[in-house]
């Protein structure tokens, strides 16, 4: 067994190099800047995922058989909106074309929550229609899609992890944890809306640990990557701000919500219980407390 990771530094990637690495699987990474950390197991190669050539060269020299591909746009901002999208759908087709011709025997793909219909706000594999209404979730279905032929024409086993909302260590400053915890830790002002939203948020530790279960699993089809039991915006922030003990700093309800967020958005849970025996394991108080603690050190 020999997995193939893409994007393994970025801030999932990275999460799930290293429990590629204590599952003591051998494990090849890709980067486009510098390498990750050393670790057992893991060797870096370089590597444009957006030059088909390169990308065939490297998986026809190296035959992994998984692939785990997590890379996407690493520009932080606009991401649901940009076109870039479309790039990476191209090559993430042209990546796994080129996995299943050398010889590949299992494809994981990273998935996301933007694919579903959030309108009923409860997100069920097999149910719920699959209406994104970003670029990002249009350009991820399709790929869903088209890895689903493309396994069922080549022989390959293909799943797809639709992983929802996330935090943790390594997570950019711009998304929701990380803003309100690096507001508060510099002791700024810590600004957001109302709160009242209700997310399915899950630790980066947990992510990493149900990609690789679904790595070493023959399992396939689509899996909600989630905790099943979500919790308000404002919950989140109130924890954040009394772990870093700074309250006071909370500014709920100066910004406003954007126009397409829903009430609630939830993972159903049932499938990947049933099937892959996963659950996450790291409660909300423990995984903010462990973000925080590495925020500091940083």
């Amino acid at each position: 067994m020999k997995v193939l990771i893409t994007g393994g530094t970025g801030f999932l990637g990275g999460h799930a190099v290293r429990a590629l690495s204590d599952a003591g699987l051998e494990t090849v990474a890709t980067y486009a800047r510098r390498p990750g950390p050393e670790l057992p197991g893991v060797r870096w190669l370089p590597l444009d995922l957006l030059d088909p050539g390169a990308v065939r060269t490297l998986v026809e020299a190296e035959r992994p058989t998984h692939l785990l591909h997590m890379a996407w746009r690493a520009v932080h901002g606009n991401v649901s909106g940009a076109r870039d999208n479309f790039d990476w759908l191209k090559a993430s087709l042209d990546l796994a074309g080129a996995f299943a011709d050398a010889g590949g025997k299992r494809i994981v793909g990273l998935g996301s929550c933007f694919e579903y219909d959030w309108s009923n706000g409860h997100c069920i594999e097999d149910e719920t229609p699959l209406v994104p209404s970003t670029l990002y979730g249009a350009a991820k279905n399709a790929l869903r899609a088209a890895l689903f032929g493309l396994a069922q024409d080549a022989g390959v086993e293909f799943a797809w992890a639709r992983v929802f909302f996330t935090y943790g260590p390594g997570e950019n400053e711009s998304r929701f944890v990380a803003s309100l915890a690096t507001s508060m830790l510099r002791g700024e002002p810590a600004e957001m809306t109302s709160g009242v939203q209700v997310r399915d948020f899950l630790y980066a530790g947990d992510i990493a640990d149900a990609l690789v279960t679904l790595v070493k699993a023959r399992h396939t089809g689509a899996f909600n990557v989630g905790t099943g039991r979500p919790v308000t915006l404002l919950d989140i922030a109130n924890e954040v701000a009394r772990q870093t003990g700074r309250p006071d700093l909370l500014r709920a309800g100066v910004r406003q919500a954007k126009p397409f967020e829903p009430p609630l958005i939830r993972a159903d849970m049932t499938r990947t219980a049933n099937v892959l025996g996963w659950e996450a394991r790291t409660s909300l108080q423990d995984g903010v407390a462990k973000t925080i603690a590495a925020m500091r050190n940083e």
